[in-house]
């Protein structure tokens, strides 16, 4: 940050005045500074406006130009010359030497405090700090979000404008990619190149000043030793901190970019790599098609399943893609099958139901009410299989359009866990469920779910009506339509306890 001595003469208040040195009025000064000593060249930094009242300056004219030239050599910026004190009024000595030099020398009249000069000074350099970290901050999110909609060249743009320069963009043989604003001559193309042959590739940015005398910065885009370009940007003079820091944020944006083809295109090469060893495997080695799944597990190996059967394909449907929209949006990898009216998906160990009633937050009413979902424990990724049984299950004994039951809460269904007396509910499914089921794909009428609906409302008939959408006489009929096909009566308690359990268990196995 940096004011012209201009600025400081052009404040009122403070009453200064040009007495010599009229040729640097635009020398920038960073800082000002209070000093008497004869000889502070050892001290001085550069860009530094000193004050003194000249207690200690030499009388001779030439010891003055030296004097001057020492503080010219270190970089100072002007000299403020309080009078009234050890001098009247200036030495016309000094005066004659800050003419020849070039370096402003400013009349600081005795009412006027050298503390309210430093202030004021100050004042001003830490707006302008603000200002440039309230331009930095502004225009960081323009980049994130330029590079999100348009890419490279809305990238470049952006940087352009926010460091007031003119930006490049180039390939990693340095043929020119974007360049913002308009175009630029072939030259200022040729010295960029220049100053990129004469860097070392281990080197990752360069500054070189044009022929033209403006300031040439360049940055190599890449990540690791995968080299995409190069970015420069050409300004009047040097990059300040800020500026520095919006293009290592747009290089940053620019190597993401670049880099999400590369990653795509290794996942491809690896899926295609597994397909065709799994082709031509005699034994079949499931090993590598299962270290696929790692990216679904928590940072313990740990996963969970989610599983929705639905009332339709075309909720199954809605339901899958509510379920994709969701993990993209949370910057997940999605895990997910949808065979017929079941949905399964794969989630991290450590997601909760909450977190798996999120996912289907925003289903249709019809989808939500066909649906019912269940949630496996954790289990290690290698045992997902294990952890889709437990979903399904819990999916098979689950409410419509309620919340995930996860298999850890199952009470009512635990007969379906063990073996022994899976196939006699098989068996038992097959007698009581099959006919229903047949006469659904042959007439397309929904006999399954309206029995089961029905039974997990205890018979009554406006709540099992309003979870199918239809009217209570249209379940009717289609309560008698079961009744005669099963040849039973649904008004008898344990046909009905029978009769569910056929249903749970016809779903899940």
């Amino acid at each position: 940050m940096s004011i012209t001595v201009r600025w400081v003469l052009a404040q009122p208040e403070l009453s200064l005045r040009l007495r010599g040195g009229a040729d640097g009025l635009d020398r920038e000064i960073e800082f000002a500074i209070t000093t008497e000593l004869p000889e502070p060249f050892p001290w001085l930094s550069g860009g530094e406006l000193l004050l003194t009242t000249g207690l200690r300056l030499p009388q001779d004219p030439e010891e003055c130009t030296e004097y001057l030239r020492g503080l010219l050599d270190c970089g100072v910026a002007a000299v403020g010359f309080g009078i009234g004190l050890s001098h009247a009024e200036i030495p016309e000595g000094l005066v004659a030497a800050s003419d020849e030099l070039g370096l402003p020398l400013l009349e600081v009249p005795l009412p006027t405090p050298f503390a309210a000069v430093t202030k004021r000074v100050m004042s001003r350099l830490a707006e302008q700090q603000y200002e440039a970290s309230l331009r930095a901050s502004q225009a960081q999110p323009r980049m994130t979000r330029a590079v999100i909609q348009g890419g490279a060249r809305a990238t470049v743009r952006e940087l352009a404008t926010a460091t007031n320069s003119v930006a490049l963009l180039l390939d990693r043989r340095g043929q020119l990619l974007e360049c913002h604003p308009g175009s630029v001559p072939d030259s200022v193309t040729a010295e960029v190149l220049t100053l990129l042959a004469s860097a070392s590739e281990a080197v990752s940015s360069g500054v070189a000043q044009a022929r033209s005398g403006e300031s040439m910065t360049v940055q190599r885009i890449g990540v690791g030793k995968n080299l995409h370009g190069y970015l420069a940007v050409v300004s009047p003079k040097p990059l300040g901190p800020v500026d520095q820091i919006l293009l290592g944020h747009a290089n940053s944006l620019l190597a993401l970019d670049f880099e999400k083809p590369v990653r795509l295109r290794a996942a491809q090469n690896q899926l295609n790599s597994q397909a065709l060893g799994l082709l031509l495997s005699e034994d079949i080695d499931l090993k590598p098609v299962r270290a696929q799944l790692a990216p679904a597990a928590d940072g313990r190996g740990a996963i969970r399943a989610l599983v929705a059967v639905c009332g339709s394909p075309a909720d199954a449907e809605a339901v899958a893609g509510v379920v994709e929209a969701a993990m993209n949006e949370a910057g997940r990898p999605l895990f997910l099958q949808r065979v017929d009216t079941r949905v399964t998906v794969l989630l991290r160990g450590t997601d909760d139901v909450e977190f798996a009633h999120g996912l289907v937050d925003d289903i249709g009413d019809r989808a939500r009410r066909s649906s019912r979902l269940g949630l496996s424990g954790a289990q290690p990724v290698e045992r997902f299989v294990d952890a889709i049984d437990q979903a399904q299950l819990a999916a098979s004994a689950a409410e419509s359009g309620a919340t995930p039951l996860e298999f850890s809460a199952l009470t009512g269904s635990a007969l379906l866990s063990f073996d022994s007396t899976r196939e006699v509910l098989r068996a038992v499914a097959d007698t009581m469920i099959t006919p229903l089921a047949d006469h659904d794909r042959r007439q397309g009428t929904e006999l399954v779910e309206s029995l089961r609906a029905f039974l997990e409302a205890n018979g009554h008939w406006e709540s099992a009506a309003s979870v199918l959408g239809v009217h209570r006489h249209t379940l009717r009929s289609r309560v008698s339509k079961i009744e005669a096909l099963l040849g039973c009566r649904l008004d008898v308690a344990r046909v009905r306890a029978e009769l569910l359990l056929a249903v749970i268990a016809h779903e899940s196995l």
